[in-house]
């Protein structure tokens, strides 16, 4: 049996995303984490359409086609302009170049995921096994999943610093339950979050729900990984593990 995690930042990678063991829900269409007032987990059919792309930017300076237009400034006595050569011989300029999350020409649950990209990272994995995608994970920081942010306030007994990361779906498909897929693939998560810096993470079991359709586990499932209960809340418990 050959394994592979694999991020999900591409198209290529977003096409990974198995399905949930309910039919009537979808990894791929699922906001519910992301909007704490409207989110869904429901399978929607418009949001595995990539969305229009962004028009071409405008010109410079608006007039371009105007033949009756002022000529455009010339920048060459500007002494704070670049020059030919650019910004390299600036010691004050940045030198990091950060990459741009995906927002046009891709579907909007991908647009989602992407949004830590050149600062955070992924936000999801998806664990493929024998070349079949067998479990999905998404996770991140506090702050990109409102409904997190909304729960926690529920609770003043959790601590205010450091700001956990957050598992707010891990899921296998029906076909591949009971072996250990979910257990390897949160504790990829894991490994992966304290080398991002995080001290710890929670996650947010709904007991108020059946098993297919939440995607936040059982207390039970979390404790085998070495997190505990938090909070003790026979609807909402919160699960924490110091990383």
């Amino acid at each position: 049996m050959t394994s592979q995690i694999v991020d999900v930042e591409s198209g290529d990678s977003f096409d990974l995303v198995p399905p949930c063991a309910d039919p009537s829900f979808d990894h791929r269409t699922c906001d519910y984490w992301e909007n704490a007032d409207r989110g869904s987990k429901a399978h929607r059919d418009s949001w595995l359409e990539a969305s229009n792309p962004a028009p071409p930017p405008a010109p410079a300076h608006g007039f371009e086609d105007n033949p009756f237009a002022p000529a455009s400034p010339a920048l060459g006595d500007n002494p704070f302009a670049p020059g030919e050569e650019g910004f390299d011989n600036n010691p004050f300029a940045p030198t990091v170049q950060r990459e741009r999350p995906l927002r046009e020409g891709v579907p909007r649950k991908l647009a989602l995921l992407d949004r830590g990209r050149g600062v955070f990272g992924s936000y999801a994995k998806v664990l493929v096994v024998d070349g079949e995608a067998v479990a999905y994970c998404q996770f991140g920081p506090l702050s990109a999943y409102p409904r997190a942010t909304r729960l926690r306030e529920l609770y003043p007994q959790l601590p205010d610093a450091p700001l956990p990361a957050v598992i707010t779906c891990i899921a296998t498909t029906a076909a591949a339950r009971d072996r250990g897929h979910a257990a390897q693939l949160v504790e990829a998560v894991c490994r992966d979050l304290a080398g991002r810096g995080f001290a710890a993470v929670e996650a947010y079991p709904d007991l108020t729900r059946g098993e297919n359709e939440t995607s936040g586990a059982r207390p039970g499932f979390w404790q085998t990984l070495g997190f505990d209960i938090a909070v003790d809340d026979e609807r909402f418990p919160v699960m924490r593990r110091e990383l």
